[in-house]
């Protein structure tokens, strides 16, 4: 095969192939609660740092006439770790009460609570590395701003 018909040939296998490549970017979706498919974050974005290193982001979201609580455990840790535990809730009381906490299992990437019926509540998100119905004392947590 000539020099010329190679080029051409892997030309168009290239040409071919960057519709999948399109397609397949552009095919990601948005994580959403179980049971609720349209959310709206409220409040800032809060940071669960660990170890002097960046665990996780902690957002606060309204949809589906409830509050939702999510973690998600950056790449960055994953990578660095074999395994972790991380736990998300939604509180009200200036921080004092769960209403909807949830824990992953050891290397969960993403969480969400379960829904709290608190839209008429001062409520934030709380994450936390470690396992349990509330952080233990020394267990690193990020809270987002309170929103009312």
């Amino acid at each position: 095969m000539s020099k010329i018909a190679k080029m051409a040939q892997i030309a168009t296998v290239a040409a071919l192939a960057l519709p999948v490549l399109v397609g397949v970017a552009g095919t990601a979706q948005a994580s959403t609660p179980a049971g609720c498919s349209s959310v709206t974050q409220i409040g800032s974005t809060a940071y669960l740092t660990v170890g002097g290193q960046t665990m996780a982001s902690v957002k606060q979201y309204k949809g589906c006439s409830k509050n939702y609580s999510y973690l998600y455990v950056w790449d960055g840790y994953r990578s660095t770790h074999s395994s972790w535990q991380a736990c998300t809730s939604v509180v009200t009381n200036g921080g004092h009460t769960l209403e909807d906490e949830n824990c992953g299992g050891s290397k969960t990437v993403e969480i969400w609570s379960f829904g709290a019926s608190t839209l008429s509540q001062c409520t934030q998100a709380l994450g936390w590395h470690g396992t349990g119905d509330w952080p233990d004392p020394g267990d690193p947590i990020a809270l987002t701003d309170l929103r009312c």
